[in-house]
């Protein structure tokens, strides 16, 4: 007896009433569906033609895609690796201080009228990154590495930069 009321009082325990009105699953008209649109096509902000043309490489071929995008091709002076990332939530201020956390040169810029940053690693001239307010929400960046040298990286970030943006607005 005393085992059925413990059962008893668990499930009682464990019931609570949720307001609104059910819906079958996939058929709702409103949430992720709609917020998270463009979630999967972030990585095509720019073509691969206009990366590789970018960053002076013949071709760009495409690596992982998911919340970073990254690239690779050959450039001028052997590899070039580029990365891209859009948070939606992010912000300038939450980049310089993590950049500066990492002891990255961080210098103010603007991109199409737009704040943004530039960054580089200390002692290495071949890699840059900018990272600019996005047309619509949050932030976006470009990282350009030249293995082995090449022209300057953080020209062809600002240039992915503007590509972006001009293609975004």
């Amino acid at each position: 007896m005393a085992a059925l009321a413990l059962g008893a009082s668990v499930l009682a325990g464990c019931t609570r009433s949720i307001e609104g009105r059910a819906v079958q699953e996939g058929a709702g008209g409103s949430g992720y569906t709609e917020e998270f649109t463009r979630l999967l096509t972030e990585c095509d902000a720019v073509a691969d033609p206009q990366i590789a043309e970018a960053v002076g490489a013949s071709a760009v071929y495409r690596g992982f895609f998911g919340a970073v995008c990254r690239w690779e091709g050959d450039g001028p002076g052997g590899v070039v690796k580029v990365t891209f990332n859009w948070f939606e939530t992010g912000s300038l201020d939450h980049e310089r201080s993590a950049a500066e956390h990492l002891g990255y040169a961080v210098e103010n810029t603007t991109v199409e009228g737009r704040r943004a940053l530039q960054m580089r690693r200390p002692g290495d001239a071949s890699s840059c990154g900018v990272s600019s307010g996005a047309s619509t929400t949050g932030i976006f960046g470009w990282w350009v590495q030249y293995q082995g040298g090449g022209p300057d990286p953080c020209e062809a970030a600002a240039t992915l930069a503007r590509l972006t943006l001009n293609l975004s607005s």
